[in-house]
């Protein structure tokens, strides 16, 4: 049955009123509760407020490397030290390799640029600090509701955002209701704030809808793949930073790797592949396991146990690609707009940043009794905020990887470490980008077809014992939540052309193609997904569409 189907038949959906509703418990939507809940009570006000989070828990769904700096932290919850934040070590070192297939070249600690140097910052786990910054939220009195997806956009008849409403439950895989089946919920809002992280389902709606990335560069993306490990204490450098260029990927390949020795004798370590790449042969996940057989990454992980996996997407373009904040009855913060700074590799900061920024221009227009209109004073404030300034200094990071790993190096030193020193922090030039990263894949016989080794079980892993470690589950009878709008497009086009890319980008095994000769198909495991999104995003066509799986399924990830 379709939505409205189902709608006429069941309805109407029940539904709750809030001041605010915000969308996603990442750190960009819990700071934006916390700010709203802590002017309300500065201001001896009431203001109602909750989060949705898709996950089944706070945390669940969330994966970054992860260093954090802790400067909007420290504006959002000052005593946070003492309120027991989850920021246990402090990065005591870094260090810069370039790799070739064999050897290693540090960078001389005085030609690191400042956004290579992680003094005062700290090596977390994004997933604990989530869970922590949810306590303080529901201390404050907000309501979050774990394992409810937003699925749909409500609006005014002036079309406004009105709020949203959670997905159904209950569904089979015919998409027809079983015994268990229950409509979703509205939650009406004066505003709504969207944090859903990189790819928002609905952020990728509003996008569209109000045509917030009207006169901005497209928006570029990269696929972050992550390890856990606990190694040999011999082996262990607390706060130790290492950050790599080069090896594996070829030169015009954008990316990197990160290691990072967190507490307790764990390693964090992974590897940022840009989905602008043109050869349709790699495959990220493939480039990772061979990252760790390199000598100077895998003398730290040899005699230690990987205990953790994940994958996610990121939003790496910039301020250059940075849309339209607000919109009538609403406003994207965080990764959702994408606001994390790539040459810093860090964009929780930036999320919470924005976070606060929204509730306080929220606030105001509540307190004159406004509602459902453009939150103007949100991106005002942004672009007199540090953060503003913060990304532009690197608006061109990942423009000059489209010129190579030569030019890209040279002229981010130059950005980034040699304007500073002469005090320019806005470089005078601006590179812009044209295509979207999906359209930058090229047909498979352009390129040479990659040889990637097996894995041996020990440093190196396949998919399906990967994505175990996520602890991912979906309830197998329902609907698919990675959709085709054209189910002969993967066979006819994107194998035809691109020999099958889908098979190689998926970092979860999700798509495979099976059968020979006139019945070969693809097969779609989406029981497999992480929420990654990198098939939303690379797939050359643009024919896969994803959305939000009912109820809490996807990766659990623990101490990610």
């Amino acid at each position: 049955m379709t939505p409205d189907a189902l709608l006429a038949q069941y309805g109407p959906r029940e539904s709750m009123e809030y001041d605010v509703v915000v969308v996603g418990a990442g750190p960009g939507g819990l700071a934006t509760a916390i700010r709203l809940m802590q002017l309300a009570a500065e201001a001896g006000r009431e203001v109602s407020v909750c989060v949705l989070e898709k996950g089944s828990e706070p945390g669940a769904h969330i994966l970054s490397g992860a260093i954090m700096d802790p400067r909007a932290l420290t504006e959002l919850i000052p005593d946070w030290q003492e309120k027991g934040a989850p920021l246990k070590q402090a990065v005591t070192r870094d260090e810069f390799l370039f790799l070739d297939p064999t050897g290693a070249k540090a960078t001389p600690d005085f030609l690191l640029p400042d956004c290579f140097k992680n003094h005062g910052n700290y090596i977390i786990r994004l997933g604990a600090f989530v869970r922590w910054l949810a306590q303080q939220a529901e201390a404050l009195g907000v309501e979050i509701f774990p394992g409810f997806a937003a699925a749909e956009i409500l609006y005014t008849e002036a079309g406004a955002v009105r709020g949203v409403a959670t997905g159904n439950m209950g569904l089979g895989k015919d998409g027809q209701p079983t015994a268990e089946f229950q409509l979703g919920m509205e939650l009406h809002a004066k505003y709504t704030i969207f944090a859903e992280g990189s790819r928002g389902q609905l952020g990728r709606q509003l996008l569209s809808r109000f045509s917030l990335e009207a006169g901005k560069d497209p928006q570029a993306y990269g696929l972050g793949i992550k390890e856990l490990w606990q190694v040999d204490p011999a082996k262990h450098e607390p706060g130790l930073v290492v950050h790599t260029a080069g090896w594996p990927l070829s030169d015009d390949t954008y990316g990197g790797s990160f290691l990072y020795h967190a507490e307790d004798g764990k390693v964090a370590i992974g590897l940022v592949v840009g989905l602008d790449y043109k050869n349709p042969w790699l495959s990220p996940f493939e480039e990772f396991q061979r990252f760790k057989t390199h000598p100077a990454i895998r003398k730290y992980l040899e005699g230690g146990k990987r205990i953790g996996y994940g994958a996610r997407s990121i939003t790496a373009g910039g301020l250059l690609s940075l849309p339209k904040l607000v919109f009538p009855g609403g406003a994207l913060v965080g990764c959702e707009a994408g606001t994390l700074n790539a040459s810093r590799i860090k964009g929780s900061h930036a999320a919470i940043k924005t976070g606060m920024l929204a509730a306080e221009a929220a606030f105001a227009a509540l307190g004159q009794g406004r509602s459902a209109d453009e939150l103007s004073d949100y991106p005002a404030a942004f672009e007199a905020s540090w953060l503003h300034a913060e990304l532009l200094q690197s608006k061109n990071f990942k423009q000059w990887f489209k010129k190579g790993r030569t030019t890209a190096t040279l002229m981010t030193g130059v950005e980034q470490w040699l304007l500073p020193k002469l005090g320019v922090r806005n470089p005078p030039w601006t590179i812009h980008r044209t295509a979207p990263d999906h359209a930058c894949l090229e047909p498979a016989d352009q390129h040479q077809k990659i040889a990637y080794p097996k894995p041996d079980g020990q440093l190196t892993f396949d998919r399906l014992s990967s994505v175990f470690l996520s602890s991912t589950n979906h309830d197998e009878d329902q609907p698919a939540h990675l959709t085709l709008k054209d189910a002969s497009v993967p066979v006819n086009i994107n194998l035809a052309t691109y020999a099958g890319p889908e098979a190689r980008y998926c970092p979860a095994g999700v798509y495979e193609f099976v059968g020979e000769g006139e019945q070969v198909r693809l097969q779609i495991n989406a029981q497999n997904c992480v929420h990654c999104k990198t098939c939303d995003i690379k797939d050359p066509t643009q024919n896969i569409v994803w959305v939000a799986p009912q109820g809490g399924g996807g990766p659990n990830y623990a101490g990610m």
